[in-house]
């Protein structure tokens, strides 16, 4: 299988071009390739296809094998695929993806693409498309409580403040003092499998460094802590906006993440759009085993 290993704002992917033939079993393939010891190493997989709706279309798959709707820094690095590999020589495109069509204007240097601007489309609010399961038509600023199937009565209760917001993923956004001392591998599978979340949830904790710059860290759904999430900055921007936490809307929002930052506005039409760079680390090729394939 060739492959390009690639990254945007360190938010990993191996990306193939799957223009002629998709691959056999692909989520078996991204958990095979993504493995950080025994595979290439990455966040996931993610196929470049052709499309009937749109110039292309992408498939992206976790490091779990699961299938992901939505990924803000994996489309910037498809278009930097799709151009650089002479697959198009339009410096925008659409790209088609399982949470709808994304418009990406490609930022172009020296005849390579170095970043891109998406179009991510409006937030949702509403509790059932998130989706959640609760009595809230909308779930913001609310608590969320930890440990709370813990058949251990002696285990203290959490509560985590936190609005629930999709952008073709399922985010919740909560607010911490300091990002940098939190136990993520502990904290994020909690979230992740809260019953509140049928689908699972991507969460992200937000610390307000002024009135114009955040950083965050982020815990994805089929993942764990990534470096970085292109829908997670954009959840945080809409939520830094609405609880007048940091930003104002209509202008960008420096979001700081463990792989670089990435620049959100949540535009004045509602729409979010997300800038960032997008990075060609190496091309290969791997031998996937047959055991993989017929899985």
């Amino acid at each position: 299988m060739e492959f390009t290993k690639m990254h945007g704002a360190g938010n990993d992917y191996v990306y193939v071009d799957c223009t002629k033939e998709m691959l056999p079993n692909p989520g078996a393939i991204s958990e095979y390739v993504s493995h950080r010891r025994f595979g290439i190493g990455s966040d996931g997989l993610i196929c470049i296809c052709k499309s009937d709706v749109a110039d292309f279309k992408m498939r992206m798959f976790n490091a779990d094998r699961s299938e992901g709707k939505m990924c803000g820094n994996g489309v910037r690095c498809v278009a930097k695929f799709v151009h650089d590999k002479g697959l198009t020589d339009k410096t925008t495109i659409t790209l088609e993806t399982l949470s709808g069509v994304k418009e990406i204007e490609m930022v172009v240097e020296n005849g390579e693409v170095v970043g891109a601007k998406v179009d991510m489309g409006k937030p949702i609010f509403r509790a059932t498309e998130i989706p959640m399961s609760c009595d809230h038509y909308i779930f913001v600023d609310q608590a969320i409580v930890l440990n709370d199937n813990h058949n251990d009565v002696t285990k203290e209760k959490v509560f985590y403040n936190g609005t629930a917001i999709s952008m073709g993923n399922p985010h919740f956004v909560t607010f911490v003092d300091d990002v940098d001392s939190l136990k993520l591998e502990e904290l994020g599978p909690q979230f992740e499998h809260h019953k509140l979340f049928p689908e699972g949830v991507n969460t992200e904790f937000v610390q307000v460094l002024d009135k114009n710059t955040v950083k965050f860290r982020v815990w994805e759904r089929g993942s764990g802590e990534t470096w970085a999430c292109g829908t997670g900055a954009s959840a945080v921007a809409v939520a830094c906006i609405m609880l007048n936490k940091a930003g104002k809307q209509g202008e960008p929002l420096n979001v700081h993440c463990k792989g670089g930052l990435l620049k959100v506005t949540h535009e004045l039409n509602d729409h979010v759009t997300l800038e960032g760079n997008a990075v060609a680390v190496f091309d290969g090729v791997i031998d996937i085993p047959e055991s993989v394939i017929n899985e």
